[in-house]
Parts: C-alpha cells; structure tokens; sequence
C-alpha cells in the first residue's frame, strides 16, 4: 500500500511538472470565418469552423497551412 502511495504521489509530481503549451494571443482566420473548436500539439494548431471546415496552423510561423473539409456522414 505504501509502494502503491508512492506511486500515486511521483505520477501526479511529474505531470505537475510537465509543461503544457500556452494558448496562442492571436490567431488570424480568413474573413467570415467563427471558430467552433481548436485544438494543439506541438507542432501544429487546429481550429474547427461553423462551416465544418478544420484550419491547420503551423505554431512555428502562425500562418495557415492546411484547410480540411469535413463531409457528414449518412447515418
């Protein structure tokens, strides 16, 4: 049980420690475009729009690099 507390306290220190990515100040979508959604990694940013499109941003430039259109699928 003390091995297993051990654990537990090194398992949250460590992702206390982790740093996480910082949410950008800026991001420029193209005229008329609403974000819905974004998300991140380390490389890249993604915002999902209302007109179900997903923008992918480089984080090194902040410029766009990619547009993905989403299709509804039949149920």
């Amino acid at each position: 049980m003390i091995v297993g507390l051990l654990v537990l306290i090194a398992v949250i220190v460590i992702r206390f420690n982790d740093k996480s990515l910082d949410f950008p100040e800026t991001l420029v979508l193209p005229d008329g475009v609403r974000a819905e959604a974004y998300t991140q990694t380390k490389r890249w940013q993604a915002v999902v729009t209302t007109d179900d499109r997903v923008l992918i941003y480089s984080r090194d430039t902040g410029k766009l690099s990619q547009v993905i259109e989403l299709q509804q699928g039949k149920d």
